[in-house]
């Protein structure tokens, strides 16, 4: 530790001071100090290539120059910063350019709330909203999914051990099986469809099914289109809301700006918020088609959620990534470049396979326990990735969505080196 470090803080102030609930720094025990691109630089000058972007919340890399540019004009010019759900410049610009840059192009009509700041206030809101609309209280969740940890949230999550966290029952929520759930031995939607025809079969009648495309935090569980589009004709057919969770998986993780785009599906509710702010500041949206929308004023509401400055960043990200598909394009080819790496690394080794979509990408361990070993290895080599799935067995790639080719092979070949190490010591 520098001098000028230890004058600030002492070594041991994270053990002494800070709640035994962290955890992301007991994985990677450095003191980080700076961040550009792909990198993270320790206070030792040790540089980790990030393959973790903030948990998804970095699509667009650390300290991204052009949206850092005009954060600090907007700061430099006493631009608000806080402003409750007033109207502002910087929020009316963001939505002028969600609007024509985002969801006109894609043909998609969806009202805006500014829910809070994170992706669980997003998912709060959404419940909250299906409720309203439909009159009825139940919601139907999927196995392995993962939505919050606020007590909504958790009630649609699948992890066991982030439920129990909640302290009291979890209620007016139902699991179905995910796509491939069954290893495709049941047919889709064959226990859902029976239990909502059957009188006898005790389940209350939905207000919304809500889903994840992609289940990051589950293990990179990948829904099909043909399975998300039977999902969703089911919803309509029923009258079902069907709610898409894109925290994790919008905002171009998996090559178009919404995951749900190749599926050809319009959900009745979308979540977003991670990289929606682009620079990684607290930010989310909740969005839904215009009938749906009979909040009252007031009605849902929240100190911080009208972030200015992530409006900013918001607003330049999409300007400048999403005015035509040239950035999705060069996602889908950094994530077959992934998907490539992997399918090589699992032919020259047993006991790992690979799954994932545009650039989110896993890597399956037969054995949980390599996965976690991967991962600290790759730390001490210099790479920053995590572990997801309910035995965390799977070695889950986030990278940030601007990485080079150059950057990406350089984790992949620190990947591969210390998968081999951990799979044949």
């Amino acid at each position: 530790m520098t001098a000028s470090m230890q004058e600030t803080f002492s070594s041991n102030i994270f053990e002494t001071r800070e709640s035994e609930v962290r955890s992301y720094s007991r994985s990677w025990p450095a003191i980080f100090t700076s961040a550009k691109g792909a990198w993270v630089t320790d206070n030792e000058g040790k540089q980790y290539l990030d393959f973790f972007a903030g948990a998804g919340a970095l699509n667009y890399g650390h300290n991204n120059p052009l949206l850092k540019a005009a954060l600090l004009d907007y700061i430099e010019n006493d631009g608000i910063t806080h402003g409750l759900d007033m109207s502002t410049k910087a929020k009316g610009e963001f939505l002028q350019a969600f609007q024509d840059k985002i969801l006109i192009p894609r043909g998609l009509d969806y009202k805006v709330q500014f829910p809070g700041p994170t992706g669980a206030n997003s998912v709060e809101s959404a419940l909250k909203l299906a409720r309203k609309v439909t009159g009825r209280t139940s919601i139907i969740n999927f196995t392995n999914a993962f939505h919050g940890m606020t007590l909504g949230a958790l009630s649609v999550t699948g992890n066991s051990m982030k439920r129990a966290g909640a302290g009291i029952p979890l209620v007016h929520a139902t699991p179905m099986p995910f796509d491939n759930y069954f290893d495709g031995v049941v047919e889709d939607f064959s226990w859902f469809e029976r239990v909502l025809d059957d009188s006898g079969s005790g389940l209350n009648r939905p207000a919304a099914v809500i889903v994840e495309t992609v289940q990051g935090e589950g293990g990179v569980n990948v829904a099909r289109p043909e399975w998300l589009r039977a999902l969703s004709e089911l919803c309509k057919r029923r009258d079902i809301l069907l709610i898409v969770d894109d925290v994790q998986m919008g905002c171009g993780r998996t090559g178009p700006f919404f995951s749900f785009e190749e599926a050809g599906i319009e959900p009745d509710i979308v979540t977003l918020s991670k990289s929606i702010g682009g620079y990684g500041l607290p930010m989310a949206l909740t969005l839904f088609k215009p009938h749906l929308d009979v909040w009252a004023p007031g009605e849902h509401n929240g100190t911080f959620r009208g972030n200015n400055p992530a409006f900013v960043t918001a607003t330049k990200a999409i300007e400048h990534y999403w005015s035509d598909d040239t950035f999705e394009k060069e996602t889908l080819a950094k994530g077959e470049r992934i998907r490539d790496a992997f399918i090589s690394l699992c032919g020259a080794h047993e006991g790992i396979s690979t799954r994932g979509r545009g650039m989110v990408q896993g890597l399956v361990f037969a054995e949980p326990a390599h996965a976690a070993k991967v991962c600290a290895l790759a730390y001490d080599r210099g790479l920053l990735v995590e572990s997801a799935g309910p035995s965390d067995e799977v070695v889950k790639l986030l990278p940030p969505l601007t990485i080079s080719n150059e950057e990406l092979d350089q984790g992949l070949a620190i990947l591969a080196q210390v998968t081999a190490e951990i799979l044949h010591s």
